[in-house]
């Protein structure tokens, strides 16, 4: 359960979206947070930020990933939404250099994203966004760092019902699995087959 302001005097729709996000699940790898919605976006809006949290990362190779969700409503659907709710997310990683060069990701991590939107059954339409990886060498007093690289998720979508945990929850899933723990859904372990 998340816990965030009131917002009473939004619309009776946003506020129903409103209750549905108050009953998302929490992925236990992540701190989500109530954060400040960028301004003048929407005539109602929340937004929400993620990341890692440290005791999650214990038996994971990985530094830590990061996360941004917004929530928008207007009495009108605006150009390209094709609802009066929109989803604005941001999903960001770290990744092995070799990982980070291999065009392909791009598309994979795209993949990631409508997938968690379908496992989470979050209907929506009119889906948009950029997948861009970073990949960084250091110079001069730097040189002595070794190449990193990040892949980084910009993405919206037009909910088409008020239910908006779900959106929230898959959102979740895609900054978990860009950050390297398992596609799972909730309440499903991963079995570990090694022998010992």
């Amino acid at each position: 359960m998340i816990d965030f302001e009131p917002q009473e005097t939004a619309s009776a729709e946003f506020r129903l979206a409103l209750e549905t996000l108050r009953n998302a699940k929490i992925r236990d790898e992540l701190i989500v947070e109530e954060i400040l919605a960028p301004p003048k976006l929407a005539t109602h809006s929340i937004a929400f930020s993620a990341s890692i949290a440290a005791p999650a990362i214990k038996d994971v190779s990985t530094d830590l990933g990061t996360g941004r969700f917004v929530l928008l409503w207007e009495p009108e659907a605006q150009d390209g939404w094709s609802s009066r709710f929109r989803v604005i997310c941001f999903a960001k990683s770290p990744l092995e250099t070799n990982i980070g060069a291999d065009e392909s990701v791009s598309d994979v991590s795209w993949a990631w994203l409508t997938e968690a939107l379908d496992n989470r059954r979050a209907a929506f339409s009119a889906a948009a966004g950029t997948a861009t990886r970073i990949i960084s060498s250091g110079y001069g007093s730097l040189a002595g760092q070794s190449d990193h690289a990040e892949l980084e998720m910009r993405a919206s979508w037009s909910p088409t019902t008020v239910m908006a945990a779900s959106h929230l929850e898959a959102w979740q899933d895609l900054v978990c699995i860009m950050s390297g723990f398992p596609h799972l859904p909730a309440g499903v372990a991963e079995l570990n087959l090694r022998a010992n």
